[in-house]
């Protein structure tokens, strides 16, 4: 200041500056304070005044929000040399990811090692768990839980390859099925016949889709006024989409989603040909339509987009082959019409019709979904994402089109198991045996004439007895009970589990009760009122799966309609179900952003044991 002859800042208020200069501390001050000086050195600028100082924006999002016109920045052209590269980049469809050693590591999914909850693309397992099947196809391949209109297309995606009537995939499951293999090694089966040919006109068809409605500008697949006619087709399009004959599969699935009344850009142009749409384009314009926002916008890759009919096969498939060849024919899929199927049923209808042989009521349904969102995901480090992984990893990602998706998904069903997966049946075995003479009609209904507590302190009196004469005995192999504790939420005076915790609260607000859930509640607090326990243990989520489950098929189990062992293989599919949407979130991550062989071991880190 003392040497520009000032005793202040130069500021908006307070222009102070002098023939040799100012003193400022803000940068966006220097031009004005420049000026300033000139103007006392009685010197011009050397050009003409040229545009202004306002904010200029290369780029914008506003994130969906209608902004002020005083907040809504205008985007204006980069100067050159960015403007060309600018324009390159806005060009560019949808994502693209940095490849990095994946390993161990996820951008699918994470847990949280406070509250043990899993999140899925950012939302978490007891929020999933409140959305249905087909809004959880998309939160696990397109970054987004559906809206409406998506979960009619899923439906209508999957369900058109429930239905394996005839194809070699059923005649695999039931060889495997017949030859007494767990319920993941059946599946294995057939996925392993769901192989990339099956899916090659769809992908290319969607991929040729892609292009062309990129290039004619289209940025939101609803839009019913934008019109790309068929004249605005070339020859080789056409080819893929459109065929001289009749497709009945194509037929059906179009008469469904009119029925449905789905909105779809892509749909309407296929319609709108000069010759018979396909069964691949069907699925190929449907799965454009899912994928179009999140393309947009840059959350998915284009890779990911054109694996989509390919995903839609092999969750079709997993549930459709799960249960037994009597229940595929021809015209119907357990019973259900293929056009109703189309027309009109829901995924997780249809899931859960296949898994428990029955159409849910609606509390059925909700508990069903509820089910399968809460074992959606588990992280990266389960056993069944690593085998998902590693299927990816061995193929090679860095050259995308070699992997194997069925061969990925068999991955994640090798490295399913009794104790992974299929382990879900304990719960439900120790609730039989305490309720099998209880005389229990109606476990939702909280008067049933069941005394949970005395229930609970007969159980604990026989576990006391059994504990003490293991130890007695010496021997510290002490049977766990199923559902009880966890090596996280112990060592309070009183514990929970807050999965356990939400989703009670969550049943609560429907005016639902489960009594098996509360009977565990009532065992926590008898074991450690009887001594058993030094706290009072938290009730697991697993606890909450086997009630869940359970309370669906009891007037079924009691009056003999529903047997033990199907029971049993009902507990472990509904886990294969829930997994095979999570693990398909970290084989398309795993896809778009892994190195080959990169979840190999170090041999530095690898041990040798005598």
């Amino acid at each position: 200041m003392e040497k520009f002859g000032v005793d202040e800042l130069y500021t908006h208020d307070r222009p102070v500056c002098s023939a040799k200069g100012a003193v400022v501390n803000n940068i966006a001050l220097i031009p004005a304070a420049l000026s300033a000086v000139m103007r006392a050195n009685a010197t011009l600028p050397d050009f003409e005044p040229e545009g202004t100082m306002e904010l200029k924006p290369w780029f914008a999002s506003n994130a969906g929000l209608a902004l002020p016109a005083e907040l809504d920045l205008p985007v204006v052209e980069a100067t050159a040399p960015y403007n060309t590269q600018v324009a390159t980049l806005n060009q560019q469809l949808g994502a693209f990811f940095a490849r990095q050693p994946m390993k161990d590591a996820s951008g699918a999914s994470q847990m949280d090692a406070r509250t043990q909850v899993t999140s899925l693309r950012g939302v978490s397992m007891l929020h999933a768990a409140q959305n249905s099947i087909e809004a959880n196809v998309s939160l696990a391949l397109l970054h987004e839980g559906g809206g409406e209109n998506d979960c009619k297309l899923v439906s209508v995606a999957v369900g058109a390859y429930l239905n394996l009537y005839g194809d070699p995939a059923l005649d695999a499951a039931q060889a495997s099925r017949e030859a007494g293999n767990s319920p993941n090694t059946v599946l294995a089966a057939a996925l392993s016949i769901i192989g990339p040919v099956r899916a090659q006109r769809a992908r290319k068809a969607a991929g040729a889709l892609i292009e062309r409605f990129a290039a004619a500008g289209l940025h939101d697949a609803l839009d019913e006024r934008f019109v790309l006619g068929a004249n605005d087709t070339d020859a080789e399009l056409r080819s893929l989409l459109v065929g001289p004959e009749p497709d009945a599969k194509a037929q059906l699935m179009l008469a469904g989603l009119r029925a449905r009344e789905v909105k779809s850009v892509f749909l309407r142009f296929l319609e709108n040909l000069d010759g018979y749409p396909t069964t691949d384009a069907v699925l190929a314009a449907i799965t454009t339509t899912l994928a179009w926002g999140p393309l947009m916008r840059k959350r998915v890759s284009r890779l990911t987009v054109e694996t989509l009919p390919w995903w839609m096969q092999l969750f079709g498939t997993v549930i459709g082959a799960s249960v037994d060849r009597s229940q595929h024919t021809r015209e119907s899929f357990c019973g259900i019409a293929q056009s109703d199927i189309f027309a009109n049923r829901s995924l997780t209808e249809i899931a859960f019709v296949a898994l428990l042989g029955e159409t849910p009521d609606e509390s059925d349904r909700f508990a069903f979904q509820t089910l399968v969102g809460l074992l959606l995901s588990n992280g990266p480090g389960t056993i069944s994402a690593q085998g998902a992984k590693g299927a990816v990893s061995a193929d090679g990602p860095e050259t995308p089109e070699r992997v194997q998706l069925n061969k990925a998904v068999v991955g994640f069903l090798t490295h399913s198991g009794y104790a992974h997966g299929g382990n879900g049946y304990e719960g439900v075995a120790f609730l039989i045996d305490q309720f099998r003479d209880a005389g229990l009609t109606d476990p939702g209904r909280p008067a049933d004439g069941i005394d949970l507590r005395a229930l609970a302190m007969r159980y604990v009196d026989r576990y006391a007895r059994y504990k003490s004469e293991r130890k007695s005995s010496g021997s510290l192999d002490i049977q766990k009970i199923p559902g009880v504790n966890h090596p996280v939420f112990k060592d309070k005076p009183v514990n929970h589990d807050p999965r356990e915790v939400f989703i009670g609260e969550l049943l609560a607000t429907r005016g639902e009760y489960n009594v098996f859930q509360q009977y565990y509640r009532e065992l926590v607090k008898a074991l450690f009122d009887a001594g058993v326990s030094r706290t009072v243990y938290c009730v697991n989520i697993d606890a909450v799966i086997a009630a869940l489950l359970l309370k669906m098929v009891w007037p079924r189990f009691r009056r003999g309609a529903f047997p033990e062992s199907a029971l049993e293989s009902s507990a472990f599919t509904v886990f294969l179900y829930a997994r095979m949407l999570g693990c398909a979130a970290e084989i398309d991550d795993h896809l778009n952003r892994g190195r080959n062989m990169d979840t190999r071991t170090a041999a530095s880190l690898c041990r040798y044991v005598v």
